[in-house]
Parts: structure tokens; sequence; C-alpha cells
């Protein structure tokens, strides 16, 4: 399981410190079945963070302060990396895309069910998931990654998309 994770982070403070404002994007590579570890985890801090929101927020989203990430901090084999980038996240109605400097471009559609008049989105509610309990189902229209030694392309229903590791 190939995943890039994008997080807007609206207000909080870890330890005393603001982070509200902050944006991060965590990349991963776990296996097949996920709870056998050893899996591979990138993270971007945004340039705007100071020292000390730079600091936490990889404390937070290592696992390192505990928490949701926390738990999964014992299925992380290996920290590819931690570096500061741009990171811009825009919304358009169902579309949302994710840009880190010239290393992740991808852009997902939320699932809406044929036949919903209310346009709404599928949403997974109650359910145990390490970003949120309540989570908006959403389809891949096109991804770019290449960060950390992870790299792949494509959209979802496409068996072209390429997994990599640089040695």
């Amino acid at each position: 399981c190939r995943a890039t994770l994008g997080f807007s982070i609206k207000q909080g403070v870890v330890d005393g410190t603001d982070i509200g404002g902050r944006r991060v994007v965590m990349i991963f590579d776990a296996p097949k079945v996920m709870t056998e570890g050893n899996w591979k985890l990138g993270l971007y801090i945004d340039n705007d963070a100071d020292d000390d929101q730079f600091n936490k927020l990889v404390q937070v989203f290592s696992g390192q302060l505990g928490g949701p990430m926390g738990a999964l901090a014992p299925l992380v084999g290996e920290i590819r990396g931690v570096e500061r980038a741009s990171i811009d996240m825009t919304d358009d109605g169902l579309i949302h895309r994710v840009v880190v400097g010239e290393s992740i471009d991808f852009e997902v559609q939320d699932i809406v069910p044929f036949g919903v008049e209310t346009g709404q989105p599928v949403r997974f509610n109650g359910m145990f998931h390490p970003v949120a309990s309540d989570l908006t189902m959403a389809e891949a229209k096109r991804s770019r990654i290449n960060a950390f030694g992870i790299s792949y392309e494509g959209k979802t229903g496409l068996s072209t998309s390429e997994f990599s590791w640089a040695a």
C-alpha cells in the first residue's frame, strides 16, 4: 500500500507551540498486509513553519508524541527523510489537489454515488483510522509522486502505475 496524506492544520497547540496554519504531507509505503510493519515513511513540513513548529510537527507525525500516529510508529521500519518544502493545497468543490515542490502533485475527486440528489460524497463514519474517524471517500484522478525514493504515477483504475525504490 502506498499513500500520500496531506494535512492542513486549522488550529492546534503541541507542548505550548502553536501549529495552526501549518501544512504537512506524509508519504509512506507499506507491505500488502500493513500489519506486517516495515513501512517506509517520509515527511514534508511547509516552508513557513519556524524551527519550533517544524520540530513539534516532526514529533507528532513520526509518532514520537503518541496519539494516532504513535499507534502506527511500531509499524514504521524506516523514516526516509524529513524536509521543508512549499506545500500548496487547494479545494474546489469535490476536487482536492496537493502539490509539494517538484516532488508531489496529486488530485482526488470525492465520490458521489449515482442518483444521490444531494450531491453529498460517500463518507465512512465512526471507523478506526489514524487520520480521523470520519472520512470522505475519493478517487485518484492523477498522481505524480517522486519523494524520498518512492516513485509512482497514474490514476485510479490504471495498471500502468509504477512503484520503485531508489537504492
